[in-house]
């Protein structure tokens, strides 16, 4: 099947740099539904089966658009929301950036058994993210969108995908709307077909003055 994973709209959270992993967390800015609304045209020519979101609202609003353009209903999925901040929850500032930005790289290059602090490991992430992507397979759908998290997606494809190194996925800018296609199945595995790092409406969309460190490439917000 086909996966296209894609990132939520812009929330204030992105805007102000916070680190915004509880739920059911924020809505979406002005531009963050802008970039929502924007959606169904940028993939007016991409087959979609099926439509799921994570938990939050952010997720949900974004979804919507594609959702009423193609006249499917969004399926809530309880293990693709972010990856929890734990003790970092809300905060802005470089060091809890880099706490919580190399915690989840370390999980993508295998050391699950890393813990974020406060919050969970990366077995715990990687059970709950592969649970949800199965019940994505087991829909039957040959195409299925599925809007989620920036860190949760760069993190999951980062232990998944087997035609790059994981390290890839720190490299790569994932603005809010971005998109990432995978090929593959839970039993075979998945491999990365495109990564779409700016919004799907295009750069028109995008927000360079916001603090979204998880947004920029790992390698930049680690600078």
């Amino acid at each position: 099947m086909r996966l296209l994973l894609i990132r939520h709209g812009q929330t204030p959270a992105n805007v102000r740099g916070e680190l915004d992993t509880g739920r059911p967390g924020p809505g979406l800015t002005p531009l963050g539904r802008a970039q929502a609304a924007a959606i169904p045209a940028a993939l007016a020519g991409q087959p979609i089966d099926a439509i799921f979101a994570s938990t939050l609202v952010r997720t949900q609003q974004t979804a919507a658009p594609l959702a009423r353009a193609r006249g499917l209903r969004v399926t809530t999925l309880d293990g693709v929301h972010e990856v929890e901040a734990g003790d970092r929850e809300k905060a802005s500032d470089d060091d809890s950036y880099r706490v919580y930005l190399e915690t989840c790289m370390a999980w993508g290059l295998g050391e699950r058994e890393r813990m974020m602090p406060g919050a969970t490991d990366g077995r715990a992430f990687f059970a709950r993210f592969d649970a949800s992507i199965a019940q994505v397979s087991a829909s039957g759908a040959d195409v299925a969108a599925v809007v989620s998290h920036s860190a949760a997606m760069r993190v999951w494809i980062a232990g998944t995908a087997r035609n790059i190194e994981p390290v890839f996925t720190a490299r790569q800018e994932l603005d809010n709307t971005s998109m990432v296609v995978l090929d593959g199945s839970p039993a075979e595995g998945w491999s990365l077909i495109e990564w779409r790092g700016e919004p799907l409406g295009g750069d028109v969309l995008a927000d360079d003055a916001a603090e979204d460190p998880t947004g920029e490439s790992i390698d930049e917000a680690l600078a």
